[in-house]
């Protein structure tokens, strides 16, 4: 006789939504600090000519809500709700781009999830994140091309830039995010099934 295992329902328990809470404020506040990062950073590169990369170095760290949510509630929209609800976080607490960064963390929020997306939201290991990492690069970086003014830079600028982006998704959104993951369910809060 063949088993046949329910998969995991689709509706979000509590413990869903107060880890979602727990991405937000966290993950928020690390948005907030990276702000004046970005100052200094933009700034030591500007007379260099690199002033752009200040934004691909970090962008990783402003990306961490959605995959870390995602792979902590598995469930369809938690990476786009974790990002956007972070970066409210950001905004309240007084983050230097206001309003704009809800739209920011929107768009980065659809382009992580979508990694997981096109895995059947099945993958939540190493394999989802990095095609989070993937998807997160190319929809965030066409965003960038026309919100920053990318589209005017060199090919070889553009790549430098792309590549750079990806290195720091992977960083943040997956070597940092699968720490803190594991932080969590050390501290016991997750009981998978």
């Amino acid at each position: 006789m063949q088993t046949i295992s329910k998969s995991k329902s689709t509706r979000w328990a509590l413990r869903d939504v107060l880890l979602l809470a727990f991405v937000a404020v966290f993950i928020g506040f690390i948005f907030w600090v990276l702000g004046p990062i970005y100052n200094l950073l933009s700034a030591a590169l500007t007379p260099l000519g690199l002033a752009p990369f200040a934004n691909e170095l970090l962008i990783g760290g402003w990306m961490m809500a959605a995959p870390l949510a995602s792979i902590l509630i598995r469930q369809a929209g938690a990476g786009v709700l974790g990002e956007l609800f972070a970066s409210a976080v950001e905004m309240l607490l007084g983050g230097q781009w206001g309003v704009a960064t809800l739209l920011s963390g929107f768009v980065q929020g659809i382009g992580s999830e979508a990694g997981f997306a096109v895995l059947g939201y099945k993958n939540w290991g190493w394999r989802g994140i990095f095609a989070s990492a993937i998807t997160g690069t190319i929809v965030t970086f066409i965003w960038s091309a026309f919100r920053d003014g990318y589209s005017s830079y060199h090919i070889g600028l553009l790549i430098a830039l792309f590549i750079t982006r990806f290195l720091s998704l992977l960083f943040f959104g997956g070597v940092l995010v699968v720490a803190i993951q594991k932080l969590i369910e050390k501290a016991g809060v997750l009981h998978r099934d």
